[in-house]
């Protein structure tokens, strides 16, 4: 096992990150030594990400991390009077993104061990993001629980419907069933039609970067339709878009998931037959991610991937996203950049070394 794979999956065993009822926090904050709240979302990334690092190693120490966490979500998280998975334990939220999120995690544990109790909750929150969040010709991003009314529209992307939605969607199409794979095809119907605006309808630079991780979403399910010409046009057009702004705004401010998103992106795409690899952005965007990896002797920290690096202050001195210099490291250790990142730098070491082994199944 090469060492950045074996110190990230150390930081999710040992880091505190995972509480010890399974749940996962949001992040761990270095600067007030404390962990966010647990993150019903976050817990399900952490799932995948932990079946995908036992598949990867055969260590089962964190198979049995990843079940922990997976009972959490179907047990303490899953709330049985509202019939869905609130935002976090007790919130008044529901999202429609998260919920899609939760059902790829608990699939993924289900596919290591057969345990029916996950595919049951499966299909519970499969019902609830096809029901509950169903609007006039899309699906709401938000609803109030209990009553579960759509929540008012605000200009953050998460708060909208969009592409990025896509990936959640991904939940139904993995599920498999007739039912959910059209209910799968209205949505990616929906996103390749407006997928255009969704970059374009925000002007500031730090948000634009923000965007760009959730325009990743859509880039990342489109990969389970490559085969398909309009989706792989997409595809293409959608990963020189990325990086092309990700370049641009990285000086100012840089977050290590879409680094992470795009390169795990092409490189997938690449080897499904369906955009041919550009090397020398992927090898860039390598030692981007690369760079974000904690060294501490801290063990909340050491291992784990910051969130990302944002410029402060003035300076007329030409930044570069390689160095120190280009503003300093926020002080978030992130689950899902860790997540993104362990997974895109094995991605690009099974491409480097001719040992590509990866299924799209196993996608965080």
């Amino acid at each position: 096992m090469t060492e950045f794979l074996e110190v990230a999956g150390r930081w999710f065993l040992r880091s505190g990150i995972q509480e010890p009822n399974g749940g996962v926090a949001r992040y761990y904050r270095s600067d007030s030594h404390q962990n966010a709240p647990v993150s019903n979302e976050i817990t399900g990334y952490a799932v995948s990400a932990l079946v995908y690092l036992h598949q990867v190693t055969g260590i089962q120490e964190y198979l049995d991390a990843a079940l922990r966490a997976a009972r959490f979500l179907i047990q303490d998280a899953w709330n049985g009077e509202c019939h869905t998975f609130p935002f976090e334990p007790g919130s008044a939220y529901a999202y429609f993104f998260d919920t899609g999120i939760i059902v790829r995690g608990l699939l993924a544990a289900w596919r290591a061990t057969g345990d029916e109790e996950f595919r049951s909750r499966v299909r519970d929150a499969a019902l609830s993001l096809a029901f509950d969040f169903m609007g006039q010709g899309e699906f709401h991003p938000v609803i109030l629980l209990p009553d579960k009314q759509p929540a008012p529209s605000e200009p953050r992307w998460s708060r909208r419907p969009g592409c990025y939605q896509l990936k959640a969607a991904l939940a139904w199409f993995d599920l498999g069933d007739q039912d959910a794979i059209r209910l799968f095809e209205s949505v990616l119907a929906s996103s390749l039609a407006t997928h255009g605006a969704f970059l374009r309808e925000e002007t500031d630079r730090e948000r634009i970067m923000d965007r760009l991780h959730a325009y990743c979403y859509f880039l990342e399910a489109l990969l389970a339709v490559a085969e398909r010409p309009e989706c792989r046009g997409a595809l293409r057009d959608g990963i020189d878009r990325v990086a092309s702004l990700r370049r641009e705004i990285a000086p100012v401010f840089e977050r290590t998931d879409v680094a992470a998103q795009l390169l795990r992106v092409r490189l997938i795409a690449h080897h499904l037959g369906a955009v041919p690899l550009d090397e020398k952005a992927a090898c860039e965007e390598a030692a981007v991610v690369s760079s974000y990896q904690a060294a501490s002797e801290d063990p909340r920290i050491q291992g784990g991937f910051w969130f990302g690096r944002k410029r402060t202050g003035r300076s007329s001195v030409p930044l570069c996203a390689f160095q120190e210099e280009c503003g300093e490291k926020l002080p978030f250790v992130n689950p899902a950049s860790t997540a993104f990142a362990l997974q895109a730098l094995e991605l690009w070491r099974e491409h480097c070394t001719g040992a590509w082994r990866f299924q799209l199944g196993e996608l965080i």
